[in-house]
């Protein structure tokens, strides 16, 4: 069953993924962590979801505040990433310090990032993490080419030229 595991992680990190910073706000206190599994789920209603550690801060504080916002960082957002992922945390524990957020009922949105608010609709425990759904109520689309994260590193999207 290892091997097996090891096989999936090994697969897994050939799939490319947009590096995007899940942000809540409420009763819970506020809360970011860089995750790199969301997608779109529906256009009718809008919604996405987002998986978060389930035993991780970002995710109690979700579930208890009902809200979160989707921030897909900017191709130039690695420190951004890094800084939401806890790279920094010793010399500067808030992950928000210093930053140009705009605040919102759901959850900062981050600058240059396009973001989606959203109400959390359902919440699903599957192994390691909680599957996250919410409804879209708000859009920010910030027109940015998307960071994203493959292979262990981060990498730039560039369209492929026709022939």
């Amino acid at each position: 069953m290892a091997s097996h595991r090891q096989n999936f992680i090994d697969a897994m990190r050939q799939v490319a993924s947009t590096v995007t910073v899940v942000t809540t706000d409420g009763p819970a206190g506020q809360a970011g962590a860089t995750v790199s599994a969301f997608s779109s789920l529906s256009a009718d209603p809008p919604s996405v979801l987002v998986c978060l550690k389930a035993d991780s801060r970002i995710a109690e504080a979700v579930a208890a505040n009902g809200t979160f916002c989707v921030n897909i960082l900017a191709e130039d957002g690695v420190e951004l990433a890094q800084r939401f992922a806890g790279a920094f945390d010793q010399e500067n524990p808030d992950r928000f310090d210093g930053l140009d957020v705009n605040i919102t009922e759901f959850g900062p949105t981050l600058p240059r990032a396009t973001s989606f608010t959203c109400t959390m609709r359902h919440r699903h425990v599957h192994g390691s993490h909680a599957i996250c759904i919410g409804d879209v109520t708000g859009i920010s689309n910030a027109g940015e080419k998307p960071l994203t994260y493959m292979s262990g590193s981060f990498h730039i999207v560039r369209p492929q030229k026709g022939e």
